[in-house]
């Protein structure tokens, strides 16, 4: 079995050197340590101890921190629901099949590795994974198989599986359409640059050949409009009817008068009106550069689940003591509901059971859990933290939780770019313009409305809009991609324009300043204690949902391999976990003492037979760099704000810590409060960063949203981007990528005015030939594609 490498940094290691370093699991920053997290220093173990060192040569640089989402309890009930109505489903066949959803899968090395999990199940049958939309289809063995066990295997490996997503299986993705419509439309341009090459090579117009070539190029053109032009133009009529100016409209403004003009010219046979390559290839272009974007996102949203399950189903107890379960829907006020362990109240209510310990931390970010009493009232979102079922009198049905209007989904209208419908209003106009006074000068110069209208149809053609057709969305596409690599993952398409107004940044504090789990602060003590005592300790922590728990189950799966102890444990609710002679809680009631403890806080005891053997000390942890990013933030000009639902004293300590001002801290705010705050407070330009149900209505108000959180399934479907790792450095990447971005395309428009001022004025000036218009537009994109690359090269990563 191979030896874990030390989460230790050798001293001769330098500061530049260390902030270099990135996990060797996941290829985040690690700043001084080998891995980010005990998690994926885990996981880096468990992968090479079951023999799977090759997903390292196949994965990317970049993927999903470990943290403790592989250790965390998550209820598989709803999964295994699933595989008995597929089975039932399969009638009398030996074998049943069924379609999940896989959170983490980024490249092939994911693909490669959850087939080989998958291979090592028992009565496994075929698994067949779809990197590209993260879904997969499973099929098994009825009498041997447990999904259940399969999806617990693949999230110790950092992968998570919830419901197929119906909406990918049963359509194709956006980006799939366009990649369609891109492979015909190239077919049919190389097609009609084949027809088109022999009149400029020299083939005379009396030739029998000429009018064929010609008719052929102008049918493989008119699919190429019908295939990809289309796809433009309903966009851009869609935007029309919305009183919009989208980027489509001058593409298919393009299009059709180059195709007008064209299809006249082959009607009249002029060859110098026919421009059918022009209208093929731009058609590629602009499709290339439409799916390079879409593409970028759809590929940062697949990561995710894109729907989690939904609330499971509650046990319900009648007053003669049976049980059956109801949806939360159905739950009425006065019926008594029970809560397993780890998962959350799903209503207001009266604690029935005699104690219980929950944690508060999706309501108002406490991040201590809290014991209550029997008849003691219950907030819906609190999470039983208790090792075994509690009961809860309910006392509102569901549609009046807060909890129900937090996981709500809400639809927000797109972002309107009021700059770029100013570049596109000032383009059409010019260029229209252009076009309508060239032809009416030429018409009455000449009186020839023939050679008129070729040039109004040359003005139209060579006014290619591809730095705003090709180049923009190009280069949000490799914004995406620059941002990816420094563990950043943007969801929404119009992130960009709406991030260039933003003047304040909103920080939750629990699981978004700080991490999200507490850490142990003095690991070297869970080193030094004997097998027989992490064997006990690592039985007591390893179905609690109980932060420390997790906290030094994760810190214990890190250390070594390593098998439980035998036995059950018992929870003793208030005081800690007891197995046979071994306790862990309380050090007082861990010492069998009377005497309350007056030690630290956040100190946790390990006992045998009364005696401390060990004291852990498990605190919230700031953030590696929170304090530095976080003053090259107010560098910037932006105002940071932490708000938080913890205490007043807890905020305006981790305030003091970072280096803000009081009045910038403010704490003990409900979910609604924080969203009363931000509606007092510019929401249209702030941006907001949170982890939990609690920020679920804040969210809803400010105009950019982020996470760093992506296994609760709360936030990061709401949310426009997420980072990973231990360090907020991807808040200020985001800032440094987007002015790049800006820069670049000021330098795009630049060139589309020089450009158009050139070509425009041969059209104008009757010197613009069919041949010409065809050298001058790839001459042209490849300038724009230049000015994106040397725009966007790669940026210094954040130290």
């Amino acid at each position: 079995m191979s030896a874990l490498p030390s989460l230790s940094v050798p001293v001769a290691a330098s500061a530049s050197e260390r902030s270099a370093r990135v996990c060797r699991h996941c290829g985040s920053p690690s700043f001084d340590r080998d891995f980010c997290c005990s998690g994926c220093a885990f996981v880096h173990r468990l992968i090479h101890d079951e023999g799977f060192e090759t997903y390292y040569d196949l994965r990317d640089k970049i993927t999903n921190p470990a943290e403790f989402a592989a250790t965390a309890p998550r209820d598989h009930g709803w999964l295994a629901s699933l595989q008995r109505d597929a089975q039932a489903a399969a009638g009398e066949s030996s074998t049943a099949s069924l379609s999940v959803s896989i959170q983490g899968i980024s490249c092939v090395g994911c693909v490669w590795l959850i087939e080989k999990i998958f291979a090592r199940q028992p009565g496994a049958g075929r698994i067949e994974v779809n990197a590209q939309t993260g879904q997969a289809r499973l099929s098994w063995l009825k009498t041997q198989f447990d999904a259940a066990a399969f999806a617990s295997e693949l999230q110790r490996f950092n992968y998570l599986v919830g419901p197929a997503n119906t909406a990918i299986s049963g359509r194709r993705s956006e980006s799939q359409q366009l990649a369609r419509r891109l492979g015909l439309c190239t077919a049919f341009a190389m097609n009609v640059m084949l027809f088109t090459l022999p009149a400029y090579f020299g083939l005379e117009a009396a030739s029998r050949y000429t009018h064929l070539f010609s008719t052929l190029a102008m049918g493989f053109a008119t699919l190429s409009l019908l295939a990809g032009g289309g796809y433009f133009l309903n966009r851009a009529g869609a935007a029309l009817r919305e009183r919009t100016l989208h980027i489509d409209l001058p593409i298919a403004l393009g299009i059709v008068g180059a195709f007008i003009g064209s299809f006249y010219g082959w009607i009249a046979q002029i060859e110098e009106y026919q421009y059918f390559d022009f209208v093929s290839g731009f058609i590629v272009l602009m499709l290339l550069g439409r799916w390079a974007q879409v593409a970028a996102v759809e590929r940062n949203q697949r990561r995710l689940l894109s729907e989690q399950p939904a609330p499971p189903r509650v046990p319900l107890y009648a007053p003669d003591g049976s049980r059956t379960e109801v949806a939360p829907e159905e739950i009425r006020p006065g019926q008594h509901i029970g809560v397993a362990s780890g998962q959350t109240i799903p209503v207001d209510g009266v604690l029935a059971s005699l104690e219980a310990t929950l944690g508060l931390a999706w309501i108002n970010g406490e991040s201590e859990p809290r014991l209550f009493r029997a008849s003691q009232h219950v907030s819906a979102g609190a999470q039983n933290l208790s090792r075994s079922e509690i009961r809860v009198i309910a006392t509102q049905p569901w549609e009046n939780s807060l909890f129900a209007q937090l996981l709500k989904p809400v639809t927000r209208a797109a972002f309107r770019h009021r700059t770029i419908e100013r570049v596109i209003q000032g383009y059409l106009i010019a260029i229209i313009g252009a076009a309508i006074v060239s032809g009416l000068c030429w018409w009455l110069s000449t009186g020839d409305p023939v050679h008129a209208g070729a040039v109004v149809t040359a003005v139209l053609v060579v006014s290619c809009p591809c730095a705003l057709g090709l180049a923009f969305p190009l280069t949000d596409e490799i914004a995406t991609v620059r941002l990816r690599r420094r563990g950043v993952f943007v969801r929404s398409p119009d992130l960009w324009p709406r991030l260039a107004k933003i003047d304040r940044v909103v920080f939750d504090k629990t699981g978004t300043l700080t991490l999200e789990t507490p850490e142990l602060q003095n690991p070297d003590t869970l080193r030094s204690l004997s097998t027989d005592a992490r064997a006990a300790l690592l039985t007591m922590v390893a179905d609690s949902a109980h932060p420390v728990a997790r906290c030094l189950h994760a810190e214990l799966l890190a250390l070594d391999s390593l098998d439980p102890a035998p036995g059950s444990p018992r929870e003793v609710t208030g005081y800690g976990i007891e197995l046979g002679p071994w306790r862990l809680g309380r050090a007082d009631w861990a010492a069998f003492s009377r005497i309350p403890s007056h030690g630290a806080k956040n100190e946790t005891a390990l006992s045998h037979l009364g005696r401390i053997v060990a004291t852990f000390s498990c605190t919230d942890t700031v953030r590696t760099d929170a304090r530095r990013e976080i003053a090259a933030l107010s560098a910037r000009g932006l105002s940071t704000t932490i708000l938080s639902g913890d205490t007043t004293a807890k905020v305006r300590q981790l305030a003091l810590e970072l280096a803000l001002p009081a009045h910038r801290a403010i704490g003990e705010n409900s979910p609604r409060e924080k969203a009363a705050w931000l509606d007092a407070h510019s929401p249209d330009r702030t941006l907001m960063l949170g982890d939990g149900a609690n920020d679920s209505l804040a969210f809803d108000r400010a105009l950019v949203r982020g996470t760093p959180v992506i296994h609760r399934g709360l936030l990061e479907q709401k949310a426009d981007f997420y980072f990973l790792g231990r360090g907020i450095g991807g808040i200020r990447a985001l800032f440094e990528v987007n002015d790049a971005r800006a820069r670049t395309h000021r330098a795009l428009l630049t060139f589309m005015i020089a450009y158009n001022a050139v070509a425009v004025g041969l059209s104008v000036t009757g010197h613009m030939h069919p041949l010409l218009a065809a050298v001058l537009m790839p001459l042209s994109s490849l300038a724009t594609l230049a000015i994106v690359a040397t725009g966007l090269r790669p940026l210094r990563s954040v130290a």
